[in-house]
């Protein structure tokens, strides 16, 4: 994750890699009135995915815990987080959404992607999907 002001080595730019972001839409699991829709950076570095905690909460979803996270820099910080339906690349996964801070960028995580059957090709540096998702 990353702090206003803090750099996220997990997502610099690397020479000839660019950062991928794609739309993402998060909703509370099974509705279809209210939705935050933006640009997600993809980080398979991050465990959980993060959205600013104010739009969490205007579109319905509850924290339901408290977790510690480990921040690009080392640095430790507790966030609540909530369940969600996230969708992305014409697929549906849910799970743990972070309530972040507000000047944070929203994060799709590696849970999210691997459950969506998306990967990342270390040669392209683009979102494949896998023709089956493994359930062995």
């Amino acid at each position: 994750m990353q702090e206003s002001g803090h750099s996220d080595r997990r997502t610099r730019k690397m020479p000839g890699v660019g950062l991928i972001h794609i739309p993402v839409t998060v909703r509370v699991p099974n509705t279809s009135d209210k939705s935050y829709e933006t640009q997600f950076l993809v980080d398979t570095g991050a465990t959980d995915s993060v959205a600013p905690a104010s739009e969490l909460r205007r579109i319905g979803i509850k924290p339901v815990g408290v977790r510690r996270y480990e921040l690009a820099d080392g640095g430790e910080v507790e966030y609540e987080f909530g369940i969600a339906q996230i969708e992305f690349m014409d697929e549906i996964t849910g799970g743990i959404i972070v309530f972040g801070p507000e000047t944070g960028i929203p994060i799709l995580g590696a849970t999210q992607l691997e459950s969506a059957g998306i990967w990342v090709d270390p040669v392209t540096h683009l979102l494949r999907k896998l023709h089956a998702v493994p359930l062995k």
